[in-house]
């Protein structure tokens, strides 16, 4: 009796097992060819891949060490305030100078605060911080088309991770994310001159050095 039981229940098991089987054959038959491990970033590496041969990702890649190298690229604030003190004025003083020299590219600020306070308030303060330097920024020429987006990333991305009040973490960080699609080197694709113009014009003496001289003797 129990050896029929056991029998009946492991054919029905093998059954289902067999049925459940070909169902999930034929419903990958039937399914568009990708679908299964496409999540919406598909053609992600295609895009990257492409950038790379054209050169646009790796020069915005070198053009953002610069300016990393080059300027201050953080402004920090008072708690709970999005005023811009004189030494942040100072700070986005030198990065109007340098993004000023590079009409084709966008560039991108980033607002955070430290961990006190609701979630909610902080992104909206974040907000406020990232407004405030695109503002400072405008007002020295940058158009703000160029200014590609002010983001919010509130308390979420602390410098220093203290629910204690720190002014690291209250900060605004402007960053190269681009090239301005429009611009006529952009459209040609000459995103190396973009980059090279800029060290040539470097390599100029300013005005008055008239360099060692000529070396002479009596």
């Amino acid at each position: 009796m129990k050896a029929s039981l056991v029998f009946g229940f492991s054919s029905a098991l093998i059954a289902l097992t067999a049925c459940t089987s070909t169902d999930r054959v034929q419903t990958q038959f039937y399914r568009e060819a990708g679908s299964v491990i496409d999540s919406g970033h598909f053609g992600d590496a295609t895009q990257n891949n492409a950038q790379y041969t054209t050169g646009e990702k790796s020069y915005a890649a070198s053009l953002g060490n610069r300016f990393n190298k080059e300027v201050p690229t953080t402004v920090t604030f008072e708690f709970n305030s999005a005023r811009l003190d004189q030494n942040a004025r100072t700070v986005l003083a030198q990065q109007a100078n340098f993004i000023r020299q590079f009409p084709e590219v966008r560039f991108r600020v980033y607002g955070h605060t430290d961990l006190v306070g609701s979630d909610a308030y902080n992104r909206r303060l974040g907000q406020r911080r990232a407004n405030a330097v695109v503002r400072f920024l405008s007002s020295r020429g940058i158009s703000r088309s160029r200014l590609e987006a002010v983001v919010s990333f509130g308390e979420t991305q602390p410098v220093v991770n203290t629910q204690n009040r720190e002014r690291k973490n209250r900060r605004a960080v402007t960053e190269v994310t681009g090239f301005v699609k429009r611009h006529p080197n952009v459209l040609d694709g000459k995103y190396a001159q973009i980059i090279y113009r800029d060290y040539v014009a470097s390599a100029v003496a300013p005005e008055g050095l008239t360099g060692l001289g000529t070396l002479s003797g009596n």
